[in-house]
């Protein structure tokens, strides 16, 4: 019989809890006031019409619209009027 325990149950354990980064609203979603758009690290997408950046880079919607995205994906607006 060991007199010691296994070496690896009380060394394991610390891992970190997912930090659910990503797009949280697609193109052609409605969002409304203060919605977030996506959690980035960096600017990975940038802020384009009606939409605030916050201290950790997320964006969210300064006003409800619809979501679009332009500039091959990395820009995201929210467009208030409809496009005729």
């Amino acid at each position: 019989m060991a007199h010691k325990k296994g070496q690896g149950s009380s060394r394991n354990g610390r891992d970190s809890n997912a930090q659910r980064r990503g797009i949280k609203k697609y193109g052609g979603e409605f969002a409304t006031i203060g919605s977030i758009l996506c959690r980035q690290v960096g600017t990975r997408w940038v802020a384009g019409r009606n939409v605030g950046v916050g201290r950790d880079y997320t964006l969210f919607a300064l006003k409800e619209g619809i979501v679009s995205y332009d500039q091959n994906g990395r820009r995201i607006n929210v467009l208030t009027e409809l496009p005729n």
